[in-house]
C-alpha cells in the first residue's frame, strides 16, 4: 500500500478576532502545511461568513476551503495541528470519492 494518494477536501473557520492579519497568517500556515505535504489541487477563501450558530460567542468567521490529494496519514496530521492552533474555531476533513 505504498505511495497511495487520496483526495480530500477542508474547510476551515477562522476566528475574526485574531484580527485581518492574524487571519491572513492562518491562511497562509495551513495552505502552506497542506503544500509541504500534499499537493494542493484548488483554494477558494470565501472570506468572512456568519457562522450557523455561535461558535466561543462569535457569530462570524472566516471561511477557508482548500481541494488537496496527498497520503492517507496527512489529514489526521492536519487535524491534530489545526485543534491546537488559537485562532481556529471549526475544521472539517473530508476523503473524496474517487472518480
Amino acid at each position: 500500500m505504498a505511495n497511495i494518494s487520496m483526495s480530500y477536501e477542508i474547510t476551515m473557520i477562522f476566528s475574526l478576532s485574531v484580527g485581518e492579519e492574524g487571519v491572513t497568517a492562518l491562511c497562509e500556515k495551513f495552505k502552506a502545511l497542506i503544500g509541504e505535504n500534499a499537493t494542493i489541487d484548488k483554494v477558494e477563501e470565501w472570506g468572512k461568513r456568519r457562522l450557523a450558530y455561535p461558535i466561543n460567542d462569535e457569530m462570524e468567521g472566516f471561511y477557508l476551503y482548500v481541494e488537496f490529494t496527498g497520503k492517507p496519514e496527512f489529514p489526521s496530521e492536519l487535524d491534530r495541528v489545526l485543534k491546537i492552533t488559537d485562532g481556529v474555531l471549526r475544521s472539517l476533513i473530508v476523503r473524496k470519492e474517487q472518480a
